[in-house]
């Protein structure tokens, strides 16, 4: 007996928080990385067709959205898994193991920072006249020496994204935010540069923020990152999803 199909309703949802359509999903993870994607590919992973997707595809999917492959609806990977090729066979393919994180022992010794994380920039306000403080718990993935930032409060709220790159503790990168629609900017979008250098333990990040005002003068600004759980399984993210009290 075939078993029924179960939709992925997590990964539709994450792309439908993105406001995407399935060619600007697809388009997306191409450029992620995950080259031959279409949109008959993502509606292929949002009907649960295709089970578990490709490494490639698990990299794109984790870029794109800023959220953990268990996340999206997917089981966490393993050394060795058989994989759905998308053509109706099957592939069994070596998945890297989940780098160590930022929590213990050999998570610092490799300088990898996979959690959850507590980010608070400060900036000045021209039209209140005064200088705010802003948090967001944030999921941090990394593979390698890229990683991906994304907040972790829900679509109402406003969405915070960084790229970064990491050598050795200096963290370089860009940042993006999108305000709340109903708070002071009306869902106004600012984006900029960053860099931040990670003290020794690996549970705090601190460096300035480099942006634009609306006159098109330079701004700048202290951001700090504190760690606060090594897992990024969906309850711990559910944990986390209401955001930080800000000052």
């Amino acid at each position: 007996m075939t078993m029924p199909v179960k939709p992925n309703l997590a990964l539709r949802h994450a792309r439908e928080r993105m406001h995407l359509s399935l060619d600007e999903f697809a388009d997306r993870l191409r450029h992620a990385g995950a080259s031959s994607t279409s949109k008959r590919h993502v509606q292929r992973l949002e009907s649960g067709t295709i089970g578990m997707p490709r490494p490639s595809m698990i990299r794109a999917l984790e870029a794109v959205t800023g959220l953990p492959i268990t996340s999206l609806g997917f089981p966490a990977g393993t050394d060795a898994m058989v994989i759905e090729d998308g053509r109706g066979g099957h592939d069994l393919e070596v998945l890297a193991s989940r780098l160590p994180t930022a929590s213990g022992g050999p998570g610092r010794a490799h300088g990898n920072h996979t959690g959850v994380w507590l980010s608070t920039y400060e900036y000045f306000s021209s039209g209140r006249e005064g200088s705010f403080k802003n948090s967001h718990y944030v999921v941090l993935l990394q593979r390698d020496d890229r990683a991906t930032i994304r907040s972790l409060n829900g679509p109402a709220k406003s969405l915070l994204t960084m790229e970064l790159q990491i050598e050795g503790s200096v963290v370089t990168g860009t940042w993006a935010e999108e305000t709340e629609r109903d708070g002071y900017y009306r869902g106004a979008k600012y984006f900029g540069a960053i860099q931040m250098v990670a003290d020794p333990t690996g549970r705090r990040m601190v460096g300035k923020w480099v942006g634009f005002g609306k006159e098109m003068e330079t701004n700048t600004g202290p951001w700090v990152l504190t760690f606060i759980d090594e897992s990024t399984s969906r309850d711990t993210l559910a944990r986390y999803a209401e955001p930080p009290t800000n000052d």
